[in-house]
This record gives C-alpha cells, sequence and structure tokens, in this order.
C-alpha cells in the first residue's frame, strides 16, 4: 500500500503515527507521514518519509478556546492544504490522527478511503458508560445507571454542538453534511485499558500501543541499589505542573533513586541520588520499579507494556479517564492534587505491594489479543 499518514505536532499523536509508519515500512508497505515542523526532520532521521502538514497555524478568526471550532473549523482548512500534496501522492489509503481530522476530510474529498487514528483508547461516546472523561465505571444497580443516564444527557447537549460544527465544517469545504466517518478505527491501546461496551463500533480494533522513541541516548541512572523510580512530567499543555520537583520533595530521604525522562530542557540541578534529561524511555523502564507520570496515554502505556506499575498525578484532557483506568485494573494509584507528602506515600506503596506490579504485568499480557494495524488497514482496501 501507498499511504499517507497524517498528525499534528503533540507527541502523544505524532508519535503513534511514526510508530505505525515504522509498522508500515517493516510490513512492506509505502507511507509518507504528514506532521508538524518538529517532528518532519526525526521522522526521516527514523527511515520514515514526512513531509509538513499545512494548515497547522492558528487563524486570525480561529476561536481556540472552543474545542469544536478548533478541531471542526481547522480540519477543513487542513483538508484544503494537504490537498494538492494527497494528489500529487497518490496513495490508496489515509489514516489521519482522531485529532487531524483534515486529513480523513482530504481523503474524503478525493474519493480516498482512510482509516481514523486513535493513540488511547475508544473515546466515542456509549449508551453503557458514564461519559468519558468522568474517570467513573458504569454504574451498577438502579441508582448507577441513573447516575450515568443523567450523566449522559448533561453531556449531549455539547455532543450535538460538536456534531453541528463539523457539518458545518464539512459543508464550507464541499463535502456532505452528514459524516459517513472511516472505513476502519485503529484504537492504539493495551485491551487492558478498554472498557466493555454495548455498542462497540464493528470498524474499531483494538490494536495496541503504538510507540516511538524521539532519541537514542541512553540516560544513566544514579548509582546504588535503592530501588529506581522514573518520573514522566506529562507533554500535554494541560499536564500538571511541578511534577519533577514536587516528587524529589517528597522522596528525599525515601531510599529511593530517580531517573526523569524531560522531552524539553531539564532542570539546573537535582540531588546526587537523581538524573534528570533526555533520554530513551524503554531503556529507564528497564530498570524501574515504579513510574510517576501525569497519566498521559503514551508514558501509561509504556508503563504497562514494561510491567511497571504507576503513581499517576493527572492534568487536564483525558488523563483522569486513564488515570483511574489503570487505578481500576490494578496497576496505579492516583494522586490528585498532588504534594510531596501525598507522591512518597503512593510511591511507597506501589513498591511495598507486589500487586500493583502483578496487575502491571497483567496489563501488559492483555497486549497479546491486540490486532495487527497493518493488517487491519490492509483489510479496510479488500
Amino acid at each position: 500500500m501507498r499511504v499517507a499518514v497524517v498528525a499534528g505536532p503533540d507527541p502523544g499523536h505524532a508519535f503513534p503515527a511514526l510508530a505505525l509508519c515504522l509498522a508500515f515500512i517493516e510490513a512492506g508497505d509505502d507511507p509518507v507521514l504528514f506532521t508538524g515542523t518538529r517532528w518532519v526532520e526525526p521522522a526521516r532521521s527514523a527511515g520514515v518519509p514526512a513531509e509538513l502538514l499545512k494548515g497547522l497555524a492558528p487563524r486570525p478568526t480561529d476561536d481556540d478556546l472552543d474545542a469544536g471550532a478548533r478541531i471542526h473549523a481547522r480540519a477543513a482548512h487542513i483538508s484544503t492544504e494537504l490537498l494538492p500534496d494527497l494528489r500529487a501522492m497518490g496513495p490508496d489509503l489515509v489514516v489521519s490522527d482522531i485529532l487531524t481530522a483534515g486529513g480523513g476530510m482530504a481523503a474524503e474529498r478525493l474519493g480516498i478511503p482512510w482509516v481514523e487514528l486513535s493513540p488511547h483508547p475508544l473515546y466515542a461516546a456509549s449508551t453503557g458508560l458514564p461519559p468519558i472523561g468522568s474517570g467513573l465505571a458504569p454504574g451498577v444497580g438502579i441508582r448507577g445507571r441513573l447516575r450515568d443516564t443523567l450523566m449522559r444527557a448533561a453531556t449531549a447537549r455539547s455532543i450535538r454542538q460538536g456534531e453541528r460544527q463539523r457539518s458545518a465544517a464539512r459543508v464550507g469545504v464541499g463535502l456532505p453534511a452528514k459524516d459517513p466517518g472511516p472505513v476502519r478505527r485503529l484504537i492504539a491501546t493495551l485491551p487492558a485499558l478498554e472498557v466493555p461496551r454495548p455498542d462497540w463500533p464493528a470498524e474499531a480494533h483494538v490494536v495496541g500501543p503504538l510507540l516511538w522513541e524521539p532519541t537514542n541516548e541512553v540516560l544513566e541512572a544514579p548509582d546504588g541499589a535503592d530501588p529506581l523510580v522514573m518520573v514522566a512530567p506529562s507533554t500535554a499543555f494541560t499536564g500538571a505542573e511541578g511534577m519533577l520537583e514536587t516528587t524529589l520533595a517528597g522522596l528525599d530521604g525515601a531510599g529511593v533513586r530517580v531517573i526523569a525522562s524531560i522531552l524539553d530542557g531539564s532542570p539546573a540541578t537535582v540531588p546526587p541520588w537523581a538524573r534528570a534529561g533526555l533520554g530513551r524511555q524503554d531503556a529507564m523502564l528497564r530498570e524501574a520499579s515504579a513510574v510517576v507520570c501525569g497519566g498521559g496515554h503514551g508514558m501509561l502505556a509504556k508503563a504497562l507494556l514494561a510491567g511497571v506499575p504507576a503513581v499517576v498525578v493527572p492534568g487536564g484532557g483525558d488523563q483522569w479517564e486513564l488515570a483511574n483506568r489503570a487505578a481500576r485494573q490494578g496497576s496505579a494509584v492516583v494522586v490528585r492534587p498532588p504534594s510531596a507528602e501525598a507522591l512518597r506515600a503512593a510511591v511507597e506503596q506501589v513498591l511495598s505491594n507486589g500487586a500493583h506490579a502483578d496487575a502491571a504485568r497483567r496489563a501488559a499480557r492483555s497486549n497479546a489479543d491486540a490486532a495487527d494495524p497493518v493488517e487491519v488497514c490492509r483489510d479496510a482496501l479488500r
């Protein structure tokens, strides 16, 4: 297949798209990644053909405080900017990140089948779940089901508004108001982080996490034999602030070592029992006994795939949802609001209670049930 893969510059979305491109290349297919400026050269260095995704910059008329307008109106603009590049490339298939919907719109405008990539669990509304983002398990009994029904009713207005915004954006670029959706959906998460629902879409397939390391550097852990705690502050703009500093304050004197994964910059000083900087996270996880992270899907999935339990300090976005799913699965302890004392207690709980590590290993084993994303995409063309 010749495949165009479209994703914005946020690491939580660009990295899975790049990982998918590498999977296509390994399978003998021919992908081109369209993404933000920051990741074009790193993708090429990793062996992935990459081009700048035009239209990402906000326009004067864009209202970025309105999430629906930001996603849908920007998507329509991106689709127009992308059309010439897609025509020149002539792909058999387009894979479009769920937040970069312009890739799917551009494919539809050219009559090319397209697949949606969700680098996290399926977040579509369900008749059998409380609203996504609440962090709640499905209600049990009459009261629980009533709670979920009332909560879904409270969010239905926002969902309808988003649907109207999407329809308006589609009509504005010559597409029918009703969105037929993708031919397949790649749900790039661990099966252990998914939840059963009565209305699972037939076109959606859990394909396991799609992970990529943005560096080949290995950050050495501090010397010693004490348990190693990895800290990975969120890369999302909605992530909790000051996670590393609060964790270091809490773990001072706790008899552990700390290694911190920092994508951009690093603190000026850390204590001698800690290291901080850019380094391969998979290498850190091979030595770590616990992870302190923000609950973004990429880091949480990496930790669980490595069988490492987590202390999660969720910020905004989907981090609260993911943190609570991992906690219910048993592999994580949630700390909110964060404090040095609460983080220390949570880390000590995770290190002393082997049940959390056992649950993380169970989560890793669940990935054996995931589908092959390349085969799902190939099946879309049959």
